[in-house]
């Protein structure tokens, strides 16, 4: 199993709305947490579906699809989710420019709330958090940056290694986890919001193309010392059956020589 804990891909320019949602997320959780995690807070804030779809219109229903975005419910969950933006997020706002980045993180977020919502629109439980938004960036991050150098702590039971993985495998692992994940979480009530993460993750791989510069391209070609390790195994043992292969037909055709 391995966690990302930073990628080898420095963007150009100071990734300022990722830090300033980053810094918005940990001020509202200070807030959360001064309040002693008022259980009305999420109720208020929090997207509830059913508030939603059957409610009528009005600010209060429809107001915490952007503010749940900005609400967790516990210190792993934000600690999770701002590490995740923190290591995709400013490649993704360098490819798109600062105030496109903000739309696209809203939607993203939107859509990923929406998506959990079509679920079971009937639910009363509250959703929060910034994961659905945040899927976003990773689905958009995964077109632009596939080879992309991610350092991940590699770790069986206690054996605990850096190693570098490419962007396309950690970020394929994790969607992967969620599609997985999602059906277990259908028979039980709360917890993870999985099909908000697979809905966020495929809006950013959607929107990406439209909200990127004309001059970013997608599947950056940009070759990283991890691909280039599994590209030089390759090759490696193409040049040992090669070898091999000479080796054999020379023997042969000197034990016809003999006889």
């Amino acid at each position: 199993m391995f966690f990302p804990i930073s990628d080898e891909n420095p963007s150009k320019n100071k990734p300022l709305i990722t830090y300033i949602l980053i810094g918005l997320c940990i001020f509202f959780f200070g807030l959360q947490y001064l309040s002693q995690m008022n259980i009305e807070i999420f109720l208020n804030y929090g997207f509830i579906p059913n508030n939603f779809f059957y409610s009528n219109f009005s600010f209060e229903s429809y107001f915490p699809v952007f503010s749940s975005m900005f609400l967790h419910g516990s210190l792993a969950h934000i600690a999770g989710n701002m590490l995740y933006l923190w290591i995709f997020g400013d490649n993704v706002e360098d490819s798109m420019g600062r105030i496109r980045f903000i739309i696209f993180y809203l939607s993203c977020g939107v859509i990923a709330a929406l998506a959990q919502g079509f679920v079971d629109p009937s639910s009363n439980i509250p959703m929060v958090g910034a994961s659905g938004a945040i899927a976003g960036v990773l689905g958009a991050y995964l077109l632009l940056y596939p080879r992309a150098n991610v350092k991940c702590l590699f770790f069986i039971i206690i054996i605990i290694q850096m190693v570098r993985i490419p962007a396309f495998i950690v970020l394929g692992f994790w969607i992967f986890g969620q599609f997985f994940s999602a059906p277990f979480s259908l028979e039980s009530e709360g917890g993870t919001a999985y099909f908000a993460h697979i809905g966020g993750f495929i809006a950013g791989m959607i929107l990406i193309p439209f909200f990127k510069k004309k001059e970013t391209k997608l599947f950056n070609n940009k070759t990283n010392s991890a691909w280039t390790v599994f590209q030089s195994k390759d090759n490696m043992i193409n040049r040992d059956k090669n070898f091999l292969q000479d080796f054999i037909n020379k023997s042969e055709k000197e034990i016809k020589n003999r006889k």
